[in-house]
């Protein structure tokens, strides 16, 4: 039997349809990239966004033209599942819903709705991480993969849905890491990227030796020394807890990654207190300042949020004025999008106009490509180490990949392959790119 896998939202989803795939392996079904052959068609979702649910059920109607032509069993997994439960199984095209800590329950959920009717599963877990699975890695140039070493999460942001559809903060067993780390490395792998919510939440202690704590720094540490030849990443990040042990770890390490991205959301005080994010803009400042002491060569990107509830023309300059302070390498920018059961649905108005929202968020996107451009054309000039990631799109004669710090770089190269490192001289740049040359 034959599974098609479509997967949307962050990387922690991308990981997820990886284990997915491991237990529906298991249970007789394997990998078909069309969905035209395939006996189950599974979407992995995202709730983050509004559009990034109107996008699932877009594809639920192809899903659906699909259903017509021949007998296929769908089903909706993820944190869009997780939200709405029964709602989904009225759609038609829909057969079974599996929330994210309901995967081990899926084989008997598809085995179920194959024999007819509609199945669900949505419970959360207090202690599942699916660490003794073994994700089945779906990327197609075998360089980069994903670890997840948490699941869900603790911090309850007023605007966020993820705690209401990923359940509470778990982490997982670092021994289990270590082995899915070295299983990687031992496959080829060049670069391996830890996953959590709040990584630097992340804590683990046997039940039975309450002494016997790793934190994240430590984790890091020991995945960076299984081979110093394949690079470390991670994220996400938290202002509140990031503290000096992991910077003095990346510090330690050179193939641990010299990227941090520091999700900030805003940039006053008034809009933090009510997105319960638990930090102040003098405090995120500081560790700004501290990540720069430590590691000066380290680039720094965030997310941040236009438009949220009460957010006036003084906060949103707060956010420009903090943008212009920090100069982040880049960002991930959106407007707000207000999540049904979040505390800012109950207690919050959307009350900023649409409009408003959009030119808010237009300008910290002028802002922030104007920062990017600046940060890019520092490294005209310098040379750069580069994990080749595959062939440009725009030229099969040119490669891409990542330095260290994130940055794209393009360039021409004959007999180099995805997995080669290889040493790089920028030669100019746009806000996205660094154009580059290979060197000896």
């Amino acid at each position: 039997m034959n599974i098609y896998i479509e997967t949307y939202g962050c990387q922690m989803n991308v990981n997820d349809s990886e284990v997915v795939l491991a237990i529906m392996q298991k249970a007789g079904y394997e990998l078909c990239r069309n969905m035209e052959e395939a006996d189950l068609i599974l979407i992995n979702t995202c709730s983050i966004r509004d559009n990034a649910e109107q996008r699932v059920l877009g594809r639920l109607d192809v899903f659906r033209q699909e259903r017509r032509k021949r007998n296929v069993v769908v089903g909706v997994i993820g944190c869009m599942a997780e939200r709405l439960k029964e709602k989904l199984l009225e759609n038609p095209s829909v057969d079974v819903v599996a929330g994210p800590d309901a995967y081990r329950n899926l084989p008997a959920l598809v085995e179920a709705a194959s024999a007819g009717g509609k199945h669900i599963d949505t419970t959360l877990s207090r202690e599942e991480t699916y660490s003794d699975i073994i994700p089945v890695r779906m990327d197609r140039n075998g360089v980069s993969a994903y670890i997840s070493i948490m699941r869900g999460c603790n911090n309850i942001c007023s605007y966020c849905i993820v705690p209401y559809v990923r359940g509470v903060e778990r982490s997982r067993d670092p021994r289990s890491i270590i082995r899915e780390a070295q299983l990687l490395i031992d496959s080829g792998y060049k670069e391996i990227n830890l996953l959590g919510q709040n990584v630097d939440s992340y804590l683990w202690t046997e039940a039975d030796n309450p002494s016997s704590k790793v934190d994240f720094a430590s984790l890091l540490e020991m995945v960076a020394r299984l081979e110093k030849k394949v690079r470390v990443r991670f994220s996400t990040s938290h202002p509140k807890d990031m503290g000096d042990a992991v910077l003095l770890t990346m510090a330690k390490y050179d193939n641990i990654c010299k990227h941090i991205h520091l999700p900030v959301q805003s940039g006053s005080n008034v809009m933090l207190e009510r997105m319960n994010r638990k930090y102040t803009r003098e405090t995120y400042l500081e560790r700004i300042a501290r990540i720069r002491e430590i590691l000066p060569e380290c680039a720094v990107t965030t997310d941040v949020i236009a438009g949220f509830s009460g957010e006036t023309e003084e906060d949103h300059a707060l956010t420009l004025s903090l943008f212009r302070e920090v100069s982040y390498d880049g960002a991930f920018m959106f407007q707000y999008s207000e999540r049904p059961g979040t505390k800012a649905s109950r207690h919050y108005p959307d009350d900023v106009p649409a409009d408003v929202k959009t030119a808010r968020l237009n300008e910290i996107i002028a802002l922030q490509n104007e920062n990017s451009l600046k940060n890019n054309r520092k490294c005209i000039g310098l040379t750069y180490e580069v994990l080749v990631e595959g062939t440009s799109k725009r030229s099969s004669e040119e490669m891409v990949g990542r330095t260290s710090q994130n940055k794209t770089c393009v360039f021409p190269a004959k007999n180099v392959r995805p997995g080669d490192y290889v040493r790089v001289k920028v030669l100019s740049c746009s806000s996205a790119t660094l154009l580059c040359e290979m060197v000896q």
